[in-house]
């Protein structure tokens, strides 16, 4: 589980200093079931944090800024003295530099100044003044913002007194009384006979050859058919139809009776000959994985140009050989049963642990800070991003998407990630757990493994963008969520 941190807050500046004046599914399987575990997969390994879908052009709505349960407000006032002086700081600096039609570099009057960069020069003395009184005045109150500021009301004039007000998030107060009674129960972590086999069988089917039926025959359940197919989409629009481009495939093969197979091709197809010709129509569900087809009825030509039949290589030492660095087959099935116990017992654990974290969100209730939320939610959408570029769509495709819908479609499992987090982080610190030098060293060293760059490099990049601070937050989490499973886990 990861939460974003919300880092430090700033204030943007501007010198305006000088004035002139596809790729488609066949239509004979439907791939849902598969399309699904991919984008899963692709969740499940796209956990940092990235930026990069800045670049495809779109950009988040967020929705309420602050939580008004974790908001506080301050109020300041500065002295006009103090205004003025920044004021003629600001424009004596912008005397210096701007550049306009008329007047020698560094000679422009300050009237001029005031006039044409009016707005420029109060941004700068708003951007230099602001920040230092608005941390002088957290400081004072004590508290430490989670969010960044929002200027709620401001005053600022030359030669008067500067009077703003600034609301901010702040961390609850998050009472985890009680955590050591929560109980989880372990899952059974065994690798079963039944589930290695299925496995084997897998790895057998991923090696198969397809090999022609030479006999004169009928097909068969189990067949492929190899065929030629022309289809045209009925639009139940006069005209329309006979415009609309038609499918067409050569050499598809078709698994008669298979699991992704769609049933009409299977009833048409089971006992043709190879050189047969037949038509009929498909009507796809609505829930049919290629858009253009979903809920449309087709009217097939197709032509069987043969028959296959899959050819499963047989288990013995030769495909052991195949399969890596096994002199046997009993050596082969070892290293697999060991591989597969392993990484069950891994997502059992992994899955008990989610478990426990969720009974913590159940059983803990406090606000959380709208600003940690929306963060966590751009999170979840980096990780969507780029798990469908993986599946192949473009930047352009991406812009059309309804962000604003899958943001709100991502906020409740994202509000129940950021709670997790928090109850960590706060279990966390009742037990003083920290993470050494040594563990740090070590995950850093494996990140650096991982992403194929220089351990300094990553150093620097980790420290200059605030991530050396998260990873160590991470961390911290993994370590006692690990500690909580062994103690509490059934």
């Amino acid at each position: 589980m990861e939460l974003q941190d919300a880092g430090q807050f700033s204030f943007g500046r501007r010198h305006p200093l000088s004035s002139t004046e596809s790729v488609t599914t066949p239509p004979i399987a439907d791939n849902t079931q598969a399309q699904e575990s991919a984008a899963q997969e692709q969740e499940q390994h796209g956990h940092e944090h990235s930026q990069e879908h800045a670049q495809d052009g779109h950009t988040h709505e967020h929705g309420p800024t602050l939580n008004p349960e974790c908001t506080r407000q301050v109020e300041v006032e500065v002295p006009a003295d103090e205004v003025s002086r920044v004021f003629a700081g600001v424009v004596k600096r912008y005397r210096r530099m701007a550049h306009i039609p008329g007047f020698r570099a560094g000679k422009v009057p300050e009237s001029v100044i005031r006039r044409k960069f009016a707005d420029s020069v109060r941004q700068d003395v708003l951007e230099e003044i602001l920040p230092a009184q608005f941390r002088a005045a957290i400081e004072k109150q004590g508290v430490q913002p989670v969010s960044q500021p929002q200027v709620t009301s401001l005053h600022l004039a030359d030669g008067e007194p500067m009077r703003f007000q600034a609301a901010f998030e702040v961390m609850p107060n998050i009472d985890v009384t009680g955590y050591n009674d929560v109980k989880v129960e372990r899952s059974d972590t065994l690798l079963s006979d039944a589930e290695f086999e299925a496995e084997l069988d897998q790895i057998r089917e991923s090696h198969a050859t397809m090999e022609p039926v030479e006999e004169d025959r009928p097909l068969v359940d189990g067949d492929f058919a190899q065929i030629r197919f022309t289809g045209l989409v009925h639009t139940g629009e006069e005209g329309e139809e006979a415009a609309a481009k038609p499918i067409e495939g050569d050499d598809a093969n078709v698994e008669i009776g298979g699991v992704n197979t769609v049933e009409a091709f299977t009833s048409a197809l089971r006992g043709a000959k190879a050189g047969q010709q037949m038509q009929f129509e498909v009507t796809y569900p609505a829930d049919f994985t290629e858009q253009r087809l979903a809920g449309k009825t087709v009217a097939y030509d197709v032509e069987v140009k043969g028959i296959r039949k899959k050819i499963l290589p047989d288990l013995d030492d030769a495909f052991a050989k195949q399969m890596g660095e096994y002199e046997t087959l009993d050596a082969f099935k070892e290293k697999l049963r060991e591989h597969m116990a392993n990484d069950k017992r891994r997502r059992m654990e992994s899955e008990a642990k989610d478990k426990l974290v969720a009974a913590f969100v159940e059983r803990f209730h406090f606000p959380v800070p709208e600003s940690l939320l929306q963060q966590q939610i751009d999170a979840r959408l980096d990780r969507g991003l780029r798990a469908l570029a993986a599946q192949g769509m473009s930047t352009e495709q991406m812009r059309q998407l309804d962000f604003t819908r899958l943001r709100a479609a991502q906020r409740d499992s994202a509000l129940n990630e950021v709670k997790g987090s928090l109850i960590l982080d706060r279990i966390a610190e009742t037990e003083n757990v920290q993470i050494s030098d040594e563990e740090f060293e070590t995950q850093l060293q494996l990140l650096a493994y991982q992403a194929r760059e220089p351990l300094e490099a990553l150093r620097k990049r980790l420290t200059d963008d605030g991530g050396i601070a998260r990873i160590r937050e991470q961390l911290r989490r993994e370590k006692i969520v690990n500690q909580l499973f062994d103690r509490l886990a059934a």
